[in-house]
């Protein structure tokens, strides 16, 4: 089994969340300490080329890991960022109705809540198991639906979504399809040329191994350019070298691509330089190996577990795994001890909706898993 942990820490303790937070490998760390000694010697930021070459290094990799032009990805802070951009920017109508999946993380329902101002109406599917189901999406859609909401994979259950069913639904019934992939980019493959969602946001900063305050997003090229948004930020519609003119008054510039929705600051150079070079190893790792490093990870996990003492309930899929595993202790009222036990033993997982919550990820080792076993199985 293919070892990644010696390309990350040192840690002083097990981290078994990167739901919550990927890890840094120590490429991404050298590059944040390039970036901070631009700060602290300033000349470095007087070649105007770095304000572009930052957000353009970012989007080479982000359009490479799902094989995007570089052009269409969309920088962002968040997974939020995307959504919000979609929420306000889409073309509603009164009577329009948007479907959203209870029990989703609040991130992929909050942006959209505010459209009941202008008439949309705002329907949630609600799940019969841990997850939606393609049938539960055929059986919910209406003659008003013009958008469906879900992450690709749920953050407090670990379900995966059949995609390629959801999206073949959505794609008959003229449906927009919008995808956060925040748990799933970075350990799973994902291809945009496969055309299961319309949009898909994501955040850099759990499976993607980032620093916080980044994420980005893709828009289909016909949906992004039908979108009204008011948003124009200057070193989209110039660059630093014009400020050297004697031009006193800015023009607006269409036909600007993706580039137009960027986040504001986009030469970010303490967020996106570490980034880029977090994506990049991922990127020299590759997906599948990873994906398949990690399957391991957590089939071990949940094969090692005391079946008299917990109950798995994510649901082991045939091949799409999440690499999210949620348990609970039979006696449902000691997750918490448990989870309080793990911290005192060093070794750190998510409580959610009172489960218990593992995420490994490459940097995480077998040995790592049996020492979480130990501690569980004992209790």
């Amino acid at each position: 089994m293919e070892q990644y942990s010696n390309d990350f820490g040192p840690f002083s303790s097990i981290w078994i969340n990167t739901s919550h937070q990927g890890a840094l490998p120590k490429s991404a760390v050298a590059a944040l300490n390039e970036a901070v000694q631009w700060k602290i010697s300033p000349h470095h930021l007087a070649n105007s080329s770095i304000f572009n070459s930052v957000p353009g290094r970012l989007k080479d990799v982000l359009g490479s890991l799902i094989n995007a032009p570089p052009e269409d990805i969309i920088l962002g802070n968040s997974a939020s960022y995307g959504l919000h951009l979609l929420a306000n920017g889409i073309k509603w109508s009164s009577g329009d109705e948007i479907l959203l999946v209870e029990g989703d993380f609040p991130c992929d329902i909050l942006p959209w809540l505010n459209l009941k101002k202008q008439g949309v109406k705002i329907r949630a599917v609600k799940p019969k198991g841990m997850g939606l189901q393609p049938e539960e999406i055929q059986e919910n859609i209406g003659n008003a639906t013009k958008l469906l909401c879900t992450s690709w994979v749920y953050s407090y259950t670990g379900h995966i979504i059949n995609l390629p069913a959801i999206s073949e639904i959505c794609r008959k019934k003229g449906i927009k399809l919008v995808l956060n992939c925040s748990q799933a980019i970075g350990t799973q493959p994902f291809d945009i040329t496969w055309r299961w969602a319309d949009a898909i946001t994501c955040v850099g900063f759990k499976w993607l191994c980032g620093p916080y305050g980044t994420g980005f997003c893709w828009i289909d090229p016909e949906l992004r350019e039908d979108l009204d948004y008011n948003q124009a930020y200057w070193l989209a519609m110039q660059t630093a070298d014009d400020l050297k003119t004697s031009k006193s008054w800015p023009d607006i510039k269409e036909n600007l691509g993706a580039r137009k929705y960027d986040v504001f600051g986009t030469a970010n150079f303490f967020n996106f330089v570490p980034w880029t070079a977090s994506v990049a190893y991922l990127l020299e790792k590759g997906i599948k190996r990873i994906k398949a490093y990690n399957d391991e990870l957590i089939n071990h996990l949940r094969e090692g577990l005391c079946p008299d003492k917990y109950e798995v309930l994510t649901p082991k899929g045939d091949s799409d795994n999440s690499t999210i595993l949620v348990i609970s202790h039979k006696d449902k009222s000691r997750n918490e001890e448990i989870f309080e036990l793990l911290k005192k033993q060093n070794i750190y997982i998510s409580l959610r909706r009172k489960h218990l919550r593992f995420a490994p990820h490459l940097y995480n080792t077998l040995s790592e898993i049996e020492e979480t076993l130990s501690v569980l199985n004992s209790v």
